[in-house]
């Protein structure tokens, strides 16, 4: 496993000291990177990262490489992990935010969805989760409308009313189209283990990266930098079980640790006001729940993948 320190957020953490106290994980030093890189990054700190990361200790055999990440600022890392995949892959998203706005800088952590789209053996992106006002309005958000319609992105909210479009967008496996709304599959009302069988068979590669923002999951799993979706942990570690079951793990990446605001200049600082709860909300019990949380998927990936 990797640990990747942008921002103090995973070395803290118990099961994380354990890992690299054991040799079970490798530390990647990027504290000097990590506000430059946090929320969005220049093309230049963006090659900066990539050129360090390939110095991490390569991964051999048939394991997935796994990488913890940090703050789910720094989701817009996740198409670096995917550059070079080897084969056709599916990318399985869990967030409770769709990150596919199409007017943010390039490298953003709230449109690196769409980076990942045109990396050559990235085949589908399913996105599992979204709660947020994103799907609200879509469209004037800047909402990647259109790769719903290709078909080359699904998504599954845990719990959204419809959302008003305008213009032809169809039914899709997530969605269904009425006039100018668009009615989601909800995850929490459907029977999980049924939808988790029949995404795995719907998949069109038999090999899946798996993309986790523990944003997704509910407050009383997780304390992160952003608004919390409805999914609980039970729910993530059988997603991951029954993906790891019937496909090819490539690789996983988690973020999604609550990390203090550490910014390289004053626009992020505005834009973490504008767009983040006041991290006043969490106590320091609060944030014990990231690592409760952490300690139960490395288990699962010790178990899974030893």
């Amino acid at each position: 496993m990797n640990i990747l320190d942008l921002d103090h957020s995973l070395t803290a953490q118990a099961p994380i000291a354990q890992l690299l106290d054991s040799g079970r994980a490798k530390r990647l030093d990027l504290l000097d990177l990590g506000p430059k890189l946090r929320l969005w990054s220049s093309e230049r700190t963006w090659r900066r990262f990539t050129e360090r990361l390939q110095q991490r200790p390569r991964h051999t055999g048939p394991q997935p490489e796994i990488f913890f990440v940090g703050s789910g600022d720094y989701h817009h890392l996740t198409p670096a992990f995917l550059a070079d995949l080897p084969e056709p892959t599916s990318l399985i998203h869990f967030d409770n935010h769709p990150d596919w706005v199409r007017f943010a800088p390039r490298r953003h952590c709230g449109s690196w969805v769409n980076q990942a789209l045109k990396l050559p053996n990235i085949r589908r992106i399913v996105t599992l989760g979204p709660c947020s006002d994103d799907l609200q309005n879509p469209q004037f958000k800047g909402g990647n409308l259109r790769a719903l319609k290709r078909g080359v992105l699904e998504m599954y909210p845990w719990e959204r009313p419809p959302s008003k479009i305008w213009g032809m967008i169809g039914d899709g496996a997530g969605h269904r189209q009425q006039e100018n709304l668009l009615h989601w599959r909800n995850l929490s009302g459907l029977d999980w283990t049924q939808f988790l069988r029949q995404l795995v068979a719907s998949l069109p590669t038999e090999a899946v990266w798996i993309t986790i923002d523990k944003d997704v999951l509910a407050s009383e799993d997780a304390a992160t930098n952003w608004d919390q979706g409805g999914m609980r942990l039970s729910h993530l570690l059988q997603a991951i079980r029954v993906l790891a079951a019937g496909k090819r793990v490539l690789g996983i990446d988690i973020c999604g640790e609550y990390a203090r605001p550490a910014f390289s200049n004053a626009f992020k600082r505005w834009e973490a006001r504008s767009d983040q709860p006041p991290a006043e909300r969490w106590s320091e019990a609060d944030l014990l729940r990231n690592a409760t949380t952490n300690q139960a998927l490395i288990e699962l990936f010790e178990e899974l993948f030893p």
